[in-house]
């Protein structure tokens, strides 16, 4: 229904289905114009093309991620090359020579997880991680262990990439938070994927996404909703980050954007945003709400799930897929496949179907989008 879109990627690409949007989404035509825009841009401005970026450019995406995601204030959206380097930046508004508790979950991405490894190293760093499994009763444990008193960051994913499963919703646990508890939400596996809406709490929490997945825009493409009136000062900073006062005197102690621009680092390839710029364009014109798409991906999933069932698959079944009251996913599910080899076997049996997959510790994932059409998921054989 929706592959005429994307045949620019498709035509290297006729021989496999790729399940493996959660990962790297395939980007849809309109963003080969984009990218030739930009090289346009570059070479019109030339040394002047950043006043064109930030009065122009970057403007047009901040006004339609505020109405994709609910953000009433276009200007507390900052970008980056990727979603660590926005929240090392958070980080590194805590002193290091301070007391740092962070809570978190033991389902966070690889980058986050490393980072928190490393700062553990600190003596000074204490960490609380809550288990996401049992799912059942995540929501408790996680509410409980966000209401501790002595908690300096709180970060947890809006959907685990391990897992697919969504997270408990900040509206049910964020009330019961501290107020001077800075709360960061991983929206990666979820923004474009779910509804999302940050207007009750966008100066609240932080909110980090990017382009690699559901937004379809490719890499180089992250971007962090910031709270209005946030005074944190990131030591971790860059000429971006007060770019209306570059050509005057630089002050002491430092100064920085009272915009979200506050958290901007320094120059980065700003070709991504570019093509978010065209997919969310696209998106408008098309009338491809998050919602209309997720119906569309609804029936993509019955579909797989219809031909698994038939297949009667040894490993691909419902007592391997993790679920959670069999609903709230994302934009993929997860079989969890606890003998290696086993696991390694199907991921080449699949390859060799022409069905491209990923795993990450033991667990297979199958993602789903709107370059699929719902016979397609016929080419997982036995």
């Amino acid at each position: 229904m929706y592959k005429q879109h994307y045949q620019r990627f498709l035509q290297y690409h006729r021989d496999e289905l790729h399940c493996a949007p959660h990962s790297h989404h395939y980007w849809p035509d309109v963003t080969f114009d984009a990218q030739q825009l930009y090289w346009l841009d570059s070479a019109r401005g030339a040394d002047e093309k950043w006043q064109t970026l930030f009065s122009e450019r970057l403007p047009a995406v901040q006004q339609q991620l505020t109405e994709l995601l609910g953000n009433a204030s276009p200007s507390q959206w900052v970008f980056a090359s990727n979603t660590h380097e926005l929240l090392y930046r958070i980080i590194s508004c805590f002193e290091a020579t301070k007391p740092l508790h962070i809570v978190s979950t033991d389902g966070e991405f690889h980058s986050f997880s490393r980072q928190l490894a490393r700062l553990r190293e600190r003596r000074n760093v204490k960490v609380s991680l809550v288990p996401c499994q049992p799912y059942d009763s995540f929501a408790e444990r996680w509410q409980a262990a966000t209401q501790q008193a002595d908690i300096d960051l709180i970060f947890t994913s809006q959907v685990f990439f391990n897992s697919g499963v969504i997270a408990p919703n900040w509206q049910q646990w964020l009330p019961q938070v501290a107020d001077d508890v800075v709360v960061v939400v991983d929206g990666y596996h979820g923004c474009g994927a779910i509804d999302t809406d940050l207007s009750a709490y966008a100066d609240r929490i932080f909110y980090l996404a990017g382009g690699y997945k559901y937004l379809q825009a490719g890499e180089g493409c992250c971007f962090m909703s910031v709270p209005r009136d946030c005074p944190l000062r990131p030591e971790y900073t860059g000429w971006f980050a007060d770019f209306e006062h570059l050509e005057g005197a630089q002050p002491e102690p430092v100064q920085y954007a009272e915009s979200g621009q506050r958290f901007a680092g320094a120059t980065m390839d700003f070709s991504g945003i570019y093509r978010l710029h065209a997919v969310l364009d696209w998106w408008q014109r098309e009338q491809l709400s998050v919602a209309r798409q997720n119906h569309y991906i609804d029936e993509l999933k019955k579909s797989f799930l219809s031909h698994l069932k038939n297949l009667d698959h040894p490993l691909l079944n419902d007592n391997n897929r993790l679920q959670h009251h069999g609903q709230a996913h994302g934009r993929f599910f997860t079989y969890e496949i606890n003998d290696k080899d086993q696991l390694q076997r199907l991921y080449e049996r699949l390859l060799e179907q022409g069905v491209k997959t990923d795993y990450r510790g033991n667990r297979l994932r199958f993602g789903f989008a709107l370059y699929h059409d719902p016979d397609d998921y016929c080419r997982i054989k036995g």
